[in-house]
């Protein structure tokens, strides 16, 4: 079944409208005035975005993070004087506060922080000598995997999941936690972070899918110009996955995490419920966010169909885009962004399979 999506095509509904065109017709939504005015600087790095989600509560490892971060912003126009003061910050954490980044990590994983904060010192002593040669190229190169020692230290952090699951979903699986997949298709690879901090549900039912081997030699069924790419809609009559425990159709609820909140937002879209301005831990801003596809009209009718979303900064852009609380997010794409700008409806995916975090499903 061509499940549909909202189709963006005119450059003015960034700021004015929005015209979303479902399979049963078009629906037009004006939003309220302060929903257009600038949002500030989205955040379109899906790497990013994961470790600003992580369930963590640390001022210095987010301010680290943030100096890091910037350097990608101040590299672009070449100020190398902006890149030193991040650097400063950075070190300033490093060297002087480190009893606050171990301040929230568990006891038996102190030690392997302990590790990471020296080799994220030595590594900006690096980037240091870097920079100064106004190395571009090095100098994002190595800003990159600094972050990737962010990450690993944001995750020593987390101490325990941090909500429980509605029980009307217990009988789904559920995503403790993240795990990477490995998409093979006859264009390229594709690496996944699932999220199930931000959508356990949605989250848990894509990795068990995964790991039950359903989306192994199948097409991608739709794509949408250059925003959507869909896949997951299995042979024959069925539009998802029918649980062969149950003969039913796996329905799963919409489920969206708003910043702020302790717990999703489950069975109702963001517009339906008036938050029309609220912001969720996972947006649509990334190119390659992944979600759940769904019917036009039924924010709880997705299953086993799901989407990549790839968009125009200009015609769709973060911060303003109106997907957000519309459809659940449950991932990025990490890796393979060449390779998803050029699969198209036709293409397949020759295998999926889980390669890291398998451990944090749990089965009902």
């Amino acid at each position: 079944m061509r499940w549909c999506h909202p189709w963006l095509g005119n450059k003015i509904f960034s700021v004015l409208l929005a015209l979303i065109v479902f399979g049963s017709g078009l629906i037009v939504w004006q939003p309220q005035a302060s929903a257009v005015l600038a949002q500030g600087a989205a955040i379109t790095d899906p790497q990013a975005i994961l470790r600003y989600s992580l369930p963590i509560d640390n001022d210095s490892v987010r301010k680290l993070q943030k100096s890091l971060e910037d350097i990608s912003q101040q590299l672009r126009s070449k100020r190398w004087s902006s890149i030193k003061r991040d650097l400063k910050d950075a070190n300033s954490v490093l060297n002087r506060g480190r009893d606050q980044l171990l301040a929230t990590v568990p006891d038996e994983r102190k030690s392997q922080a302990e590790s990471l904060i020296e080799k994220l010192a030595s590594g900006t002593a690096e980037l240091e000598a870097i920079v100064e040669t106004k190395d571009k190229e090095g100098t994002y190169l190595k800003r990159r995997e600094l972050l990737n020692v962010v990450t690993d230290l944001e995750e020593l952090m987390v101490q325990e999941f941090p909500f429980e699951v509605p029980k009307e979903y217990a009988y789904l699986p559920q995503l403790l936690g993240r795990a990477t997949v490995e998409m093979k298709t006859n264009k390229g690879d594709l690496k996944v972070v699932v999220d199930g901090y931000s959508a356990p549900v949605n989250a848990g039912n894509f990795v068990d899918l995964v790991e039950r081997g359903f989306y192994d030699d199948l097409e991608f069924n739709r794509a949408e110009d250059f925003y959507i790419l869909q896949a997951g809609d299995p042979p024959g009559e069925d539009d998802g996955f029918i649980d062969p425990k149950t003969g039913k159709y796996r329905a799963i609820p919409m489920e969206v995490l708003v910043k702020g909140d302790d717990l999703p937002v489950y069975g109702s879209t963001l517009e339906e419920l008036g938050r029309y301005l609220d912001q969720p831990a996972i947006p649509f801003n990334a190119y390659g966010a992944i979600a759940l596809a769904r019917p036009g009209d039924d924010p709880n009718g997705g299953s086993s169909q799901f989407f990549f979303f790839k968009f125009d900064t200009e015609i769709t852009p973060p911060g303003y885009n109106l997907m957000d609380g519309r459809y659940s997010v449950f991932g990025y794409l990490v890796d393979g962004k060449e390779v998803l700008e050029e699969l198209t409806a036709g293409d397949r995916i020759i295998s999926a399979k889980v390669i890291d975090g398998l451990d944090n499903l749990k089965q009902p």
